[in-house]
């Protein structure tokens, strides 16, 4: 087998990302017994198959490498062949496997080599049979374990996702649940087949001369791109969400019941908890408000039939409030907050209010109990050291999700009894002791 010199070997820029556990276990393993697969390449040393094998072989300051040389006419023949050895490994993510089961299609469609359903076992290219075919993808899916229903999922998720979307699941753990993918490429997909409608008027106004209209639909197709990618970008951000919700009610299920506090927090104190604040004593008072940061991102609270809660839209961006079902719509008819959407989270209705125009997740939200109702918004509307407000203290799901995800909570009640379980909820969860304000 010939053996060819490593720095002569051209890896694509298409490449899959190498990974860095599975590269150190080759490398051992290559030390130990040699190359035991040699590296696939074309006549011209492009790289078809073994990128991790290369990169160990490099590591271990090899020169020479056994490699496989196979004759391919072009460039589309080896990334074919390159795209259908990485199709029969295992360890592909959903996402990267949708995006090379539509790139085969497309190859297969430029080498007028895709085989249809009736065509016979010959396939003319250029006037020469090409014998056997390249099997259609579908049926390469079938050989390699996927069903007809995952591969025409694989291929609405490839086409149906924004490329710059794309690039921010890849790395998160969203990329290995086709479910979630699914959802992410069905969002905005009105946009975007309107933006392919678009890209069929703007070829035909470029044919036509008419500069006026190429230019229009241009804008147009540049418009609804845009509303795609933020509405995918949204759904990403909320199947996130949803997983790390469910992570904690998971976790929350299996350990231990807390123990019942002793009342040792009293009507008007405030308390330093880490990072934290957190008062006792009326949440609508001028008392409370003056402890409140002017630029929370999140505000968080639970309908009660004595609401003055009102001002909390004038210190945060967003202010999410939790109803079971029943007055909630009369709240929000007579709310002076300004109403953007309901969202409906296990068996509670969330009503979302702002100043500013907040877009909704337009996919099916599955969670089940204020833990993960919780943990829920928080993803979903904050970042990393944002101020959360939460004038309620409940069982102290909002201050415990604000520590975990590295939010600031500002959190107050007027019931001394609820705010002292709040806080030991809270040490026993960080190990760390609350400090009263003298």
């Amino acid at each position: 087998m010939p053996r060819v010199p490593i720095d002569k070997i051209q890896v694509g820029l298409n490449r899959r990302p190498v990974k860095g556990e599975k590269v150190k276990e080759l490398k051992e393993s290559i030390k130990t017994n040699g190359l035991l697969n040699p590296i696939t390449v074309d006549q011209k040393y492009n790289l078809i198959a073994g990128l991790h094998r290369l990169t160990a072989c490099k590591l271990l300051g090899l020169e020479v490498v056994e490699c496989n040389v196979v004759n391919y006419q072009d460039s589309d023949q080896s990334r074919l062949a390159e795209i259908d050895e990485n199709l029969i490994r295992n360890e592909l993510e959903p996402l990267e496997r949708s995006e090379l089961w539509l790139e085969r299609d497309q190859i297969l469609d430029r080498m007028g080599l895709r085989a249809k359903v009736g065509d016979n076992q010959h396939t003319l290219k250029g006037g020469e049979m090409i014998s056997p075919p390249p099997k259609r993808t579908l049926e390469f899916a079938k050989e390699v374990g996927y069903s007809e229903r995952t591969f025409q999922h694989g291929k609405q998720i490839a086409k149906g996702i924004h490329p710059e979307v794309k690039r921010i699941i890849k790395g998160t753990t969203i990329a290995d649940s086709p479910t979630a993918l699914l959802k992410i490429a069905r969002a905005g997909s009105k946009e975007r087949t309107l933006a392919e409608a678009a890209k069929k008027s703007l070829e035909l106004a470029q044919a036509q001369g008419d500069v006026q209209e190429a230019e229009r639909q241009t804008q147009l197709i540049a418009e609804l791109q845009n509303q795609q990618k933020e509405l995918q970008t949204l759904a990403h951000k909320s199947a996130l969400a949803q997983r790390e919700a469910k992570l904690v009610i998971k976790k929350s299920q299996t350990q231990p019941s807390e123990q019942t506090a002793i009342a040792l927090v009293k009507v008007d104190e405030e308390w330093i908890l880490g990072r934290h604040l957190v008062y006792c004593g009326d949440t609508a008072s001028q008392q409370f408000r003056n402890l409140l940061p002017s630029n929370a991102a999140l505000a968080i609270a639970t309908l009660s039939h004595n609401w003055e809660h009102n001002y909390l839209i004038d210190e945060a961006r967003i202010v999410a409030v939790l109803r079971s079902e029943g007055n909630i719509y009369e709240f929000y008819r007579r709310s002076q907050m300004p109403f953007q959407y309901e969202l409906i989270l296990g068996n509670l209705y969330v009503g979302i209010f702002s100043h500013q125009s907040i877009a909704k997740p337009q996919t099916p939200i599955n969670i089940e109990g204020v833990e993960g109702i919780v943990n829920y918004l928080i993803n979903l509307y904050t970042s990393q050291n944002n101020f959360v407000i939460a004038p309620f203290m409940g069982h102290g799901e909002i201050l415990v999700a604000c520590e975990r995800m590295g939010r600031i909570c500002f959190m107050g009640d007027t019931h001394p009894e609820l705010v002292s379980r709040g806080i030991l909820r809270w040490q026993k969860w960080t190990g760390k002791q609350a400090q009263k304000i003298h």
